[in-house]
């Protein structure tokens, strides 16, 4: 018999281990016991046993019900149907044709095959056997066979009011529901149409999709948009361009209208032929004009030479001087060219202008003759095709090349709207905000004058009379008195500010230059002793506007700076202000013609004279010793 010590002492052990075991379990179970709400739904057995069932169905909650739409015919809102739940992921139309149908039978019979004949082939085809329309003989034969016994009493002999008469025959109600039957078959056949058309274009497209692409795509659209917008906005503007008042309307029908056309096309086959002969006979010397450099210049020091190239001429005007000369805005290689006259002891009765271009120097391609001598040009800068003249006889006439070179579209009234002289020169300015054209005029009776371009006339304002300040005189009492005499021979040339379309300067036969305001008739914003001869052109630096540049007969050419008088100072830049600017560090964001402006700029403020400030007067009464 085992001792009792020993056993109790194991159950010890065990009992310990079980009891540390049991509160690790405790609290185990604890640490997962879920934690309840006091307000949860108590369920019982049954109902935790009960089965939800769920049932899927196609219908989309997304959508709309309950849709209205208002008419007009009942002046009330009507229900109209939801949209179904069908989404429709492939379409496909087919080519095939129903061959019952009137189409298909039309088209067999396009195509000269008898439809009959042809159904008969493809069911034989299909089939293997012929398939006949007329009516089962077997069947029709029992029918026949039925016994007299099997027919009613009524039957035999005769026949009741009503049905038919005859053997064939139907009543006329049957007839008449049939034929009507069959009419509306046909009607149906008829308005039932179908046609065929070639499936468009398909092709496979793959790409990459990201935020990039998405904006080089709005991008694109933009810039497509923008062009879009500009080129409509040309086309208005060449719509509203004005034709002229003067027109040469031909009523051409048939042959002689046909006969036009052709003449057309062969007067643009014959000048591209002109043209290509012309340039293999000048083969020589429009490679020169083109790629030519004397290389002789890096040996000359201030000294230079120059190459001749073509000589344009007109038969006819080789006794006319030329009086101006001015080149296309748009076409690059295309220039216009006055003839008139400077001798007034022997005037010449007309006038001309011509229209060259490089790539045909034998002959003018346009020619504008006139009553007068052409004195000066200018061509409209956005309508190419627009050429404004000044005449000797002080009228103004514009032609459009584009309709007619015989006649002009506008011309001045030769009495009331005109110069008292020679027009000296002719400026087209911006349109008005109505879009009218419009230009300015100088002559020598010393009047500026604006023209504003109608549909049937030209409408002229005097800007200013010029005029020739004096010394004041003393008067009868002393008083002095400041004269303005006005002279008849005055303005030579003229040209507005850049920048700012109100102010223009104004060059005189006397030398001087005028500084002038469209808003002031009364007076000059700034004189400019300029030459000793009449000055012939003026115009404005393109980098700097107040900087300009005056030639004059007395064979000078000097450089202004607005706003400075009786100063002229020559420069000659260095080589190396004649290569392209370098942006600094900080300012890499400027444009070459910024940097080019800032340039000069520092130039001319090293040789402007200082300003020197005048002292106010000593109100204290000392004297300094």
């Amino acid at each position: 018999m085992p001792p009792t010590a020993a056993i109790k002492s194991k159950q010890g052990k065990r009992g310990t281990k079980t009891t540390a075991e049991t509160d690790d379990l405790d609290e185990w179970k604890k640490s997962k016991q879920l934690i309840k709400p006091k307000d949860q739904l108590e369920l019982s057995d049954a109902e935790l046993k009960e089965m939800v069932e769920k049932q899927l169905s196609t219908v989309n909650p997304q959508i709309p019900d309950s849709l209205v739409q208002f008419s007009f015919s009942d002046g009330e809102f009507v229900p109209i149907p939801p949209p179904g739940s069908l989404i429709l992921v492939f379409h496909s139309e087919g080519t095939l044709l129903y061959k019952d149908s009137q189409e298909a039978r039309k088209q067999l019979i396009e195509e000269g095959i008898d439809p009959d004949t042809y159904f008969e082939q493809t069911s034989e085809t299909e089939f293997g056997t012929e398939v006949s329309e007329t009516p089962d003989e077997s069947v029709t034969t029992a029918e026949e066979e039925q016994t007299e016994d099997e027919k009613p009493e009524g039957e035999e002999g005769e026949k009741p009011e009503g049905e038919e008469g005859a053997q064939g025959e139907k009543p006329a109600e049957e007839k008449h529901e049939e034929e009507h039957d069959d009419d509306e078959g046909e009607a149906e056949d008829v308005e039932t149409q179908e046609t065929q058309t070639i499936p468009p274009p398909m092709a496979n497209f793959t790409s990459n999709v990201n935020q990039w692409i998405i904006y080089d795509g709005y991008q694109q659209d933009w810039e497509q948009q923008q062009r879009e917008k500009e080129l409509e906005r040309e086309r208005r503007e060449k719509d509203k361009a004005p034709v002229g008042r003067i027109q040469i309307i031909k009523k051409s029908t048939g042959k002689q209208q046909l006969s036009e056309i052709v003449q057309a096309k062969m007067f643009s086959c014959w000048r591209v032929l002109e043209r290509m002969v012309n340039l293999n006979t000048y083969d020589d010397i429009a490679k020169d004009f083109r790629y030519w450099d004397d290389p002789a210049d890096e040996f000359r020091e201030e000294e230079g030479t120059l190459l001749p190239l073509w000589k344009f001429s007109y038969n006819k005007t080789k006794k006319h001087v030329v009086t101006d000369l001015e080149w296309n805005p748009y076409y690059y290689d295309l220039f216009a060219v006055c003839f008139g006259h400077v001798d007034y002891t022997k005037p010449m009765s007309w006038g001309a202008v011509c229209l060259y271009t490089l790539k045909n120097p034998s002959f003018p391609d346009y020619i504008c003759t006139t009553a007068s001598s052409v004195m000066c040009v200018d061509i409209h800068p956005k309508y190419p095709y627009m050429i404004l003249l000044g005449l000797y006889d002080g009228s103004i006439e514009i032609f459009n090349i584009q309709e007619t070179c015989k006649e002009p579209a506008h011309r001045s009234n030769n009495v009331t709207d005109k110069h008292r002289g020679i027009v000296w020169e002719v400026k087209w300015v911006s349109n008005l905000p109505d879009g009218e054209l419009n230009f300015y005029s100088v002559s020598i009776d010393g009047k500026v004058n604006h023209w504003i371009v109608m549909e049937n006339t030209m409408v002229v304002t005097t800007i200013i009379t010029l005029f020739l300040d004096k010394e004041p005189v003393s008067g009868p009492d002393g008083t002095l008195l400041k004269a303005k005499v006005f002279f008849s021979a005055c303005a030579s040339c003229v040209k507005f500010h850049p920048k700012n379309s109100t102010i223009f300067l104004v060059g005189t036969e006397d030398g001087l230059i005028y500084k002038c305001s469209t808003e002031y008739s009364s007076a000059y914003l700034l004189t400019y002793k300029a030459h000793q001869m009449p000055v012939y052109r003026i115009d404005f630096n393109s980098y700097n506007t107040d900087i300009f540049i005056s030639c004059s007969g007395d064979w000078r050419i000097k450089i202004w700076e607005d706003n400075r008088l009786g100063n002229v100072t020559t420069l000659k830049l260095s080589p190396n202000l004649r290569l392209p600017c370098k942006a600094p560090k900080k300012q890499q964001h400027l444009d070459q013609w910024t940097l080019q402006c800032m340039k000069l700029d520092r130039i001319l403020s090293l040789v402007r004279e200082p300003v020197t400030l005048t002292l106010p007067p000593d109100t204290s009464g000392i004297e300094e010793s």
